[in-house]
């Protein structure tokens, strides 16, 4: 199955060099682009992409309100697309606030070719883009910063029965479903459907808000060992 790509980037370099490189692969199809966020929404709503590779700072409109109008269309709109956040800083509150909205991950702008390739697959099968040790780890160094756990999700947890806490934290720990597995000694059809019903109970959209939920709910805190 082809996926379909939309970028969305002020820099129509940006623009013309991420569709030549997706576009060249066989399974994916490049099939819009837009200047801000503004026009991301628009061509979004018009073309119907699998994913959505948004840059975060745009004139008009920026990326987290754009991904946000995305992720959490009005009434009418059905379709809900992956966002995958494009940024030239490791992190910041628009790349953590955009996780939080519901976007499947981030990539920086400066990563290799094979990087964006893969990051584009990985969030178009509904895996979220936060496997990478780096990833969890900036997103701890960014929490840690932040106020502490807020009671709210913290009395959320309670809804979750042992193992499905368990899988959370290793989630939250930046381990894949085969390593969850592993450490559990479960068959990995097991820990999806624990996954599922974690982001059921919580309502959570994927993986990459159950990271950030559990460490503001503070089962995982930052500088935790893995």
């Amino acid at each position: 199955m082809t996926i379909r790509v939309i970028i969305v980037d002020d820099q129509a370099m940006v623009r013309a060099g991420f569709a030549a490189l997706l576009s060249a692969q066989a399974d994916i199809d490049v099939v819009g682009e837009a200047p801000d966020g503004r026009q991301g929404v628009h061509v979004s709503r018009s073309t119907h992409p699998d994913v959505v590779l948004m840059d975060v700072r745009m004139p008009e409109m920026d990326g987290l309100t754009a991904a946000r109008e995305i992720l959490d269309p009005p009434p009418g709109v059905v379709h809900r697309p992956k966002v995958l956040m494009l940024t030239t800083f490791d992190i910041d509150d628009y790349v953590y606030e955009a996780l939080r909205a519901g976007a499947s991950g981030f990539l920086l702008k400066d990563a290799p070719p094979a990087d964006l390739i893969a990051a584009v697959r990985v969030v178009a099968s509904g895996e979220a883009l936060l496997a990478p040790s780096v990833t969890r780890r900036l997103i701890a160094d960014f929490v840690q910063q932040r106020p502490a756990p807020r009671k709210d999700p913290a009395l959320r947890l309670k809804g979750l029965t042992p193992r499905e806490t368990e899988v959370l934290e290793l989630i939250a720990r930046g381990l894949s479903n085969q390593e969850i597995a592993g450490h559990l000694v479960l068959a990995e059809q097991t820990v999806k459907t624990h996954i599922g019903r974690v982001l059921a109970k919580l309502d959570l959209r994927d993986r990459a808000q159950a990271v950030i939920f559990a460490y503001e709910a503070g089962l995982v805190r930052p500088g935790d060992s893995g």
